[in-house]
């Protein structure tokens, strides 16, 4: 054995013999029994293995676990069931925490299912159009299409409905109102035409946008007869594929240098001024000037506008560019200085004359016809 004292003692045939028993080296002194610092280390651990050798050696077999996978015959479990034998099947060899999965055959009716799916598709992709080619696609030995079946369905309804339209695009529009089968069908086909073509701009309720009238109120730019609604409708505003198109333009005074950056602010504060809005005083009687020399042609002295122009009134609560549905000063003042330039489009040549008239009816019931 080692001097205890010596700080790098010679491995004895003993030491070397317990470093080869516990696979070290006894020539490190890190690990070598003759070193005592590793001395109750390495003691320590031989304790640990023969006592972990021991206990495994008296561990009952139930408790040690099932035998490797390697050694174990094929789980085959055989019983009687009205005369039949009932083998349990192999496993596919996964486990997931002590549950293993079994290779059970998909069932009967899933696979028959499975395959009527795919004979299905067969049957369809040859029957119907489906397969793309350079040009077009497989027609289908059937020689039709869900899209030939929908023509088929418009063309049935239009044929139902045409005396009725008929009757709707020769009668006098004024006489629409008394007819109560004429007018259910000309409300119900405008509610779809206006759904379909005008309520991306006007709202899904007609109750309009920033630079799209509301259609519910009874301030008109162009008129709110029956007739005026039509005539609208017909050519649109300011479309540029209509000669016939209602047509006006407010000046751009700033951006043409018609009016200075001053005169603007001022001629702001008077339109303010007319519907009784928050305003300067000053400023607005210096602006009643600018807008007597500017803009009553159109709006009137009194600024209730002029429909025959598609000039607004600007002495109500109804803003056409707003903000939230209210009047906004900084709005007025880039409609004066910018000049706006609203378009609707004609429909006459994109809608049948029956179909103007029946959404022409529809808006005019609105509430805001007149």
């Amino acid at each position: 054995m080692a001097d205890p004292k010596d700080e790098n003692p010679t491995p004895t045939p003993l030491d070397r013999q317990v470093a080869e028993n516990l696979g070290v080296s006894a020539d490190d002194p890190h690990t070598s029994p003759a070193n005592p610092e590793n001395r109750i280390s390495l003691e320590r651990q031989a304790a640990d293995a023969e006592n972990a050798e021991q206990i495994l050696r008296n561990v009952p077999e139930n408790i040690v676990g099932v035998k490797p996978r390697a050694d174990r015959e094929p789980r085959r479990k055989v019983t009687r069931r009205v005369g039949k034998k009932v083998v349990e099947v192999q496993s596919t060899g996964h486990s997931w925490d002590g549950i293993e999965e079994y290779d059970n055959p998909l069932p009967r009716w899933w696979l028959w299912t499975f395959y009527v799916t795919i004979a299905w598709a067969l049957a369809y992709a040859l029957a119907f159009p489906a397969v793309p080619l350079l040009k077009g696609t497989t027609q289908g030995f059937l020689g039709t299409t869900p899209r030939d079946e929908v023509a088929r369905e418009i063309q049935r309804f239009d044929e139902a409905n045409a005396p009725i339209e008929t009757r709707l695009a020769a009668v006098d529009l004024t006489e629409i109102q008394g007819d109560p089968d004429l007018l259910n069908y000309a409300n119900n086909a405008g509610a779809a035409v206006f759904r379909t073509y005008c309520a991306q701009c006007h709202g899904s309720g007609a109750g309009g946008n920033p630079g799209y009238p509301s259609l519910l109120d009874n301030d008109w730019l162009w008129g709110g007869s029956i007739e005026d609604i039509h005539l609208t409708v017909m050519h649109g505003i300011r479309s540029p594929d209509d000669g016939d198109t209602r047509y006006s333009e407010m000046p751009r005074f700033g951006v043409d240098g018609l009016l200075e950056d001053q005169q603007i602010d001022e001629v702001t504060q008077f339109v303010l001024s007319l519907s009784g809005q928050p305003h300067d005083q000053a400023a607005a009687e210096a602006g009643a000037v600018v807008f007597e020399e500017q803009c009553i042609a159109c709006h009137a002295e009194d600024g209730t506008g002029d429909r025959m122009q598609g000039a607004p009134d600007l002495t109500d609560a109804v803003w056409l560019y707003n903000v939230n549905g209210q009047a906004d000063e900084a709005t007025i003042r880039r409609i004066i200085h910018d000049g706006p330039f609203g378009v609707m489009p004609a429909w006459a040549g994109r809608l049948s004359e029956s179909h103007i008239r029946a959404v022409a009816t529809y808006v005019h019931g609105l509430g805001g016809g007149e």
